[in-house]
């Protein structure tokens, strides 16, 4: 089993900053793509940032600036450091994590509960 667990989340003023962290544990092979992605309420989950296990990034265009993803390998750890926050980042932030519990099997995707980032203005 893998969990992936989210903290960080909370109640900030526009313009402040918030760190998300992500957690990855149980039988845990190896771990390629870590991304954070968003929901809002009454849309759909999007994409806000990703990471390869080398470091490569790529970011949403609405979040470009102002986030920064980053990763500790060996603690099986993603980050979301979000600045400058605006009240439409308001969403519960997902963490999935592409994990592979074994040499033969192909990666699959697992994801967070959830952590809600709420931007007052």
């Amino acid at each position: 089993q893998v969990q992936v667990v989210e903290s960080g989340g909370g109640l900030v003023q526009a313009g402040g900053s918030l760190r998300l962290s992500c957690v990855v544990s149980g039988s845990v092979f190896s771990i390629n793509v870590m991304a954070w992605y968003r929901q809002a309420p009454g849309k759909q989950r999007d994409l806000v940032a990703e990471i390869t296990s080398g470091g490569s990034t790529n970011y949403a265009d609405s979040v470009k600036g102002r986030f920064t993803i980053s990763r500790d390998n060996a603690k099986n750890t993603v980050y979301l450091q979000a600045n400058s926050l605006k009240a439409e980042d308001t969403a519960v932030y997902y963490c999935k994590a592409k994990t592979k519990v074994d040499v033969w099997n192909p990666p699959i995707d697992y994801w967070g509960q959830g952590t809600q980032v709420t931007v007052s203005s």
